[in-house]
């Protein structure tokens, strides 16, 4: 059976995102991202190509390591001003019927009680369209804005996150059972309080105690995204997420990954094929390749190298402010996002980069590799992509909004449909349903599934009466 390609809008609720200085292209809208229109009208635009959904970026802090200033990025506007990314969501969700929602939320600077409900209540209002990309956040001006000195340590904070997991786990999965809520007008009674149990945590990092505030949602548990490449990042993607987002400018280095993920997975007894693995790329498509190529060389007119250099020295936490454009890139290890130095490094000991280059490439797309061309050009390539390295699927940037979306779906779209590796409609149900054909809960051998409770677990077994306390 031939691979159906996935799709997601990549995004952020800021201007520009990836591409910095494109929001001054006379035709770029990204400026009207304070606008609820401009999110429903991208939302429209997404499920008319029937994407699997909206991967949200975001970040806590701002991009201050270049030039030791937060002036670069507030110049050129590199993902700063940014909104919270989850307060959009039910509006998208109000004029989309299947679209997801894949949304970016740092457990470094929110207890896990108050975010339980938070997605909880995003589950319910997009009827189970829901998903969460766990990250831990990278930035020092984050930690020093939530009254911390400086972030905590890049292995220590997946050690947090494996705590926190097992927090929201508890609360979405365990803290009510399936036929808690009774709506039983005759009798009065709403929610059976036998069937509703408290969470009673006392670990290294969390201390829980109290019931779940929200009654169970479509899925539970959100669809789980995660992002780390690090071998730290790996492992816990290995053990929690449904989907993984790598980024890589070669088909070289990022193919090397996913089958040290999958292997991963195993090693944690999953199924390999029940992680799907979604890497960004840019396309920037024409009606032909010539159109295509005049495209690139329009956008690329309006890119800000400064701030291409912003973003590097966010992610690496490096400081590039002071380096020449021929002065070759070097490996250092910090704290900061293992991946983003790996890529320009170590990943690819054959390709040397210099900063003038990492500028350059950034600059349109961010770290993700580009496409140029035909719809036809597009579509090889990206059946390219899935076949060399056991991809899923692509988290696409934009250059133009909503230009890039609008091409990509009239253009691109039709033609991966016409060589059937794209689906012409969605499947019905929640969006663990539309993208693993499943239920809408997680199942063992997932961790999620050990601390469901109520009529049935997921492994068919009927659970012990319920305690007083989950703990």
């Amino acid at each position: 059976m031939t691979k159906q390609i996935r799709l997601n809008a990549f995004d952020m609720n800021c201007v520009g995102h990836q591409s910095p200085g494109l929001w001054r292209h006379p035709r770029d809208t990204s400026s009207n991202y304070t606008s609820l229109a401009y999110w429903t009208d991208l939302a429209r635009t997404l499920e008319r190509g029937k994407f699997d959904g909206i991967f949200l970026a975001d970040v806590m802090g701002v991009y201050d390591v270049y030039g030791s200033s937060p002036d670069a990025a507030l110049r050129n506007g590199v993902q700063v001003p940014v909104n919270d990314p989850t307060l959009i969501i039910p509006a998208m969700a109000a004029v989309t019927e299947h679209l997801g929602f894949g949304v970016t939320c740092t457990l470094s600077y929110e207890p896990p009680y108050p975010f339980a409900r938070r997605m909880s209540t995003l589950d319910h209002l997009t009827n189970g369209r829901i998903g969460w990309n766990i990250v831990t956040g990278y930035l020092d001006s984050a930690a020093k804005a939530m009254g911390q000195a400086r972030q905590v340590a890049h292995d220590t904070r997946y050690e947090i996150a494996e705590e926190y997991m097992e927090v929201v786990y508890k609360l979405w999965e365990g803290s009510w059972e399936d036929d808690a809520v009774r709506r039983d007008r005759a009798s009065g009674i709403y929610t059976d309080p036998s069937k509703v149990h408290r969470v009673a945590h006392h670990g290294t990092y969390f201390d829980v105690e109290g019931i779940h505030l929200s009654e169970p949602s479509p899925q539970r548990t959100p669809v789980l995204y995660q992002a780390g490449s690090s071998s730290k990042g790996q492992a816990f993607a290995a053990g929690h997420s449904e989907c993984v987002f790598v980024g890589a400018p070669s088909r070289q280095i990022v193919g090397p990954t996913i089958a040290r993920l999958r292997k991963q997975v195993a090693a944690q007894g999953r199924d390999p094929a029940d992680v799907l693995v979604f890497g960004m790329m840019t396309v920037i498509v024409g009606e032909t390749d010539e159109a295509a190529l005049r495209r690139l060389e329009d956008y690329k007119s309006y890119v800000s190298h400064e701030g291409a250099l912003v973003l590097m020295s966010g992610w690496t936490g490096i400081d590039f402010s002071g380096c020449k454009s021929e002065d070759v890139v070097r490996h250092i290890r910090n704290d900061a996002v293992h991946s983003a130095i790996d890529r320009f490094t170590i990943a690819d000991p054959d390709r040397i980069w210099t900063v003038g280059e990492v500028a350059d490439f950034i600059g349109i797309g961010g770290a993700s590799p580009v496409i140029v061309g035909s719809p036809g050009r597009v579509a090889d390539e990206l059946e390219a992509w899935i076949r060399e390295t056991d991809l899923d699927g692509f988290n696409l940037t934009y250059q133009v909004m909503p230009e890039t979306f609008v091409d990509f779906v009239d253009l691109v779209v039709p033609e991966l449909q016409r060589r059937g590796i794209y689906k012409r409609d969605y499947s019905p149900g929640s969006l663990r349903e539309k993208l693993f054909g499943s239920g809408p809960r997680l199942r063992a051998p997932h961790p999620a599934a050990r601390y469901r409770r109520g009529a049935e677990a997921v492994t068919g077994d009927i659970l012990p009466e319920p305690v007083a306390a989950l703990r």
